[in-house]
């Protein structure tokens, strides 16, 4: 006894491409616009035209295979032809404005009352003590944890995140808006995306200023949980154009245990009591060399972090946490040199160990008035 299998509806196809959501942008195109038209053969054979936002764009083939994937899961379709098309420029600034609203004016999503993401700056008193490598690596150990993440690079000067990260891609205009690459599963943008090759930044401080501020208002983040800042040794202007920018991000501090990079550090720590900005803790780097027989070789002294958590927690009056201590690991070095976060290389490793720690007490760390600039006077 045989059956025939009847020819799909169009009604079906449409709905099954409810479920493909765009790469970059993580909403289904359905609700994007960009579903051009179906059409369904008598045989079963249907036809797809779908829209991308801009021409060449670098996720166009996942686009297909997902469009692909789940057409052919609809009962009686027996082949599927994706064919891609570009949008039109009013078709782009209809996508902009449904995504970020009516305004021409650059908005950060981050500064606005009733924004749930948690930033983090992570700031250093001077370089060399490990600030990237500790930054990406959280981001890594974050988004593993299922957390939506994300990564300015802002130090302009002296951006490394996109090697760190492997985030070899590059940013894609729609619009106004600016699509961030991403990589293990983290949203990212340095200025090193828009050099060419490694060409030296030679900018003064409006300058970086309006750099920082488009990274954070014209870049299309999503609905971020956490979004952490890689800002520049020391105190100057990105550290005070951040505060500006985005008021309610807290300061992650990095060390070592050296005492000359810890007083640095405490200065790093200390510019939040002119910015007012919340301190979420410390974190000490290359703590200490785990050697073959157990023993623990301090290469760079001992108690630093400690000392920078205790002394912040005296001038601000508030406890300011020693989050973790980070033992020095080449392999550390080595997974940031070949674009894979340690902890994803080597999760059971002691540094990988610390750094998912100190992850988790920064995404699950309950989100209440701790840090929020309130306008309060006594009655």
């Amino acid at each position: 006894m045989t059956s025939t299998q009847s020819a799909p509806t169009e009604q079906a196809v449409r709905d099954a491409l409810t479920s493909v959501e765009d790469p970059e942008i993580h909403k289904p195109i359905t609700e994007l616009g960009m579903v051009k038209d179906v059409t369904v053969g008598e045989s079963g054979a249907v036809g797809v035209g779908i829209y991308l936002t801009v021409q060449g764009c670098p996720m166009k083939t996942t686009i297909t295979e997902r469009v692909t994937s789940a057409v052919e899961a609809v009962d009686g379709v027996t082949s599927v032809d994706v064919e891609l098309d570009v949008m039109s420029d009013e078709q782009r600034t209809e996508l902009r404005k449904q995504l970020r609203g009516d305004s021409e004016e650059p908005r950060i999503p981050f500064a606005e009352p009733g924004s749930m993401t948690r930033v983090y700056c992570v700031a250093s008193g001077k370089g060399g003590v490990g600030k990237s490598s500790v930054t990406v690596n959280l981001a890594a150990s974050m988004a593993e944890r299922g957390l939506s993440v994300g990564v300015v690079d802002a130090d302009i000067y002296g951006h490394s995140v996109p090697r760190m990260l492997g985030a070899d891609g590059k940013p894609t205009q729609v619009d106004q808006m600016i699509m961030p690459p991403q990589a293990h599963g983290v949203k990212v943008i340095s200025i090193g995306m828009f050099t060419p090759g490694n060409t030296p930044v030679v900018w003064r401080g409006p300058m970086l200023h309006r750099a920082l501020q488009q990274f954070l208002s014209d870049v299309f983040w999503g609905d971020l949980d956490v979004l952490l800042l890689d800002l520049p040794p020391g105190t100057g202007d990105v550290a005070l154009s951040t505060a500006q920018l985005i008021p309610n991000a807290e300061i992650l501090v990095v060390t070592t245990p050296q005492q000359a990079a810890a007083e640095v550090a405490e200065r790093a720590g200390a510019i939040s009591m002119q910015t007012r900005q919340r301190l979420a803790g410390v974190v000490e780097n290359m703590s200490w060399m785990e050697l073959p027989d157990g023993q623990r070789m301090e290469v760079f002294g001992s108690g630093g972090g400690q000392i920078v958590a205790d002394s912040l927690t005296r001038s601000i009056g508030a406890d300011v946490p020693l989050l973790g201590q980070v033992p020095l690991d080449p392999k550390l070095r080595e997974s940031g040199d070949g674009g894979t976060p340690l902890v994803l290389e080597d999760p059971d490793s002691p540094a990988s160990q610390v750094l998912g720690d100190v992850a988790k007490k920064l995404s699950t760390r309950a989100r209440g008035l701790a840090g929020q600039l309130l306008s309060v006077s006594p009655a």
